[in-house]
């Protein structure tokens, strides 16, 4: 029987217009733009404005784009996943209203929470979808409005996060592209150190929750930072030595767009120059499960068919991870 994977025929990102730079930063928060560069490597991020704007207007837009890069109808896509931590609501699921906003009607969609990690995991489970032989068209988004549960007085969060997200589509092929391999993790004893204290079943909001700030994000940076330079390099370096490749076989990282001497620290374990990094953090921050999405919607250009690339993350849980792909196409502008 002839071996299905599921290759990344399309992608697309999308971000709003308003950008928060580290100088305006400066005068919300006790900061400055040395500070900031220095400590994350981000000097500029997009946040979402505007009434009753949530996550599924960030993945909307990426979906439609997706949908008219790829020639593509609405009725044509089998499944569509969203990977976030911030949904529109607790229920229904952004997955289902991003499909009726694009007007998706012939699909079952669903979200996935792993924080950062969450894209990456959407796209190894919407793959053993597309493997099974049942589904043709898998939509993978990633999008978050981190805007709305980061708390704009505490300095160490505040700097970090921005808005954005990015689509891409799954189909079969039997050509030797696509997903290859993947090795995820979690630990749960991790979340101590990164999450939301309140507003779920264990702690429902309250007025007492509200004025103790207990909805924003809540994380220890050292612990966070020490734990995801090891994680997110270790398991990079395990999809290379599981599928033998060396340095010089990988076209590209693409990695969790969390802190720039985290990403520095993973490229150097795998022995890349900074050519072969897909890096934007400086300009987007950390927008979670938008990241990898606009890292390749960003070098779709520069992107082979046949190239190596590997995409790794880190996230709160925690959790973390690598995908080993071969890309499926060549760009036409």
């Amino acid at each position: 029987m002839t071996k299905i994977n599921a290759a990344i025929t399309g992608i697309n990102a999308w971000v709003p217009d308003y950008i928060l730079d580290n100088k305006e930063l400066e005068k919300m928060v006790d900061t400055t733009d040395e500070w900031i560069l220095t400590r994350t490597g981000i000097s500029e991020r997009h946040i979402l404005k505007g009434e009753g704007k949530g996550t599924s207007d960030l993945g909307t837009e990426a979906v439609k784009g997706l949908l008219k890069k790829t020639n593509t109808s609405p009725e044509e896509v089998d499944l569509l996943i969203c990977a976030t931590v911030t949904p529109d609501m607790q229920f229904p699921a952004t997955a289902n209203i991003i499909s009726d906003k694009v007007g998706i009607k012939n699909a079952f969609s669903f979200d996935l929470n792993a924080a950062c990690s969450g894209f990456i995991y959407a796209l190894e489970t919407a793959s053993k979808f597309v493997q099974s032989g049942q589904y043709k068209k898998v939509v993978v988004v990633g999008a978050d409005k981190m805007s709305s549960i980061v708390d704009y007085t505490d300095r160490t969060t505040c700097i970090i996060f921005g808005d954005g997200g990015g689509a891409v589509m799954l189909e079969p092929t039997t050509e030797n592209v696509g997903i290859l391999d993947s090795a995820l993790y979690s630990d749960g004893a991790g979340r101590v150190h990164l999450h939301q204290k309140a507003g779920g079943s264990a702690k429902p909001a309250s007025h007492e929750t509200v004025d103790a700030r207990e909805h924003y994000i809540y994380q220890e940076g050292q612990a966070v930072f020490k734990f995801a330079v090891t994680n997110m390099a270790d398991v990079s370096v395990e999809i290379m030595e599981r599928n033998n490749l060396k340095s010089e076989d990988i076209a590209y990282l693409v990695p969790h767009q969390a802190n720039l001497r985290i990403i520095e620290a993973t490229a150097r374990r795998m022995g890349l120059e900074k050519e072969k990094v897909m890096i934007n953090i400086q300009r987007y921050g950390n927008t979670t499960n938008g990241t990898i999405p606009l890292c390749l919607h960003e070098w779709e250009s520069k992107l082979k068919k046949g190239d190596n690339v590997v995409l790794a993350a880190f996230g709160g849980g925690f959790t973390w991870g690598a995908i080993y792909l071969k890309w499926a196409y060549d760009f036409n502008s």
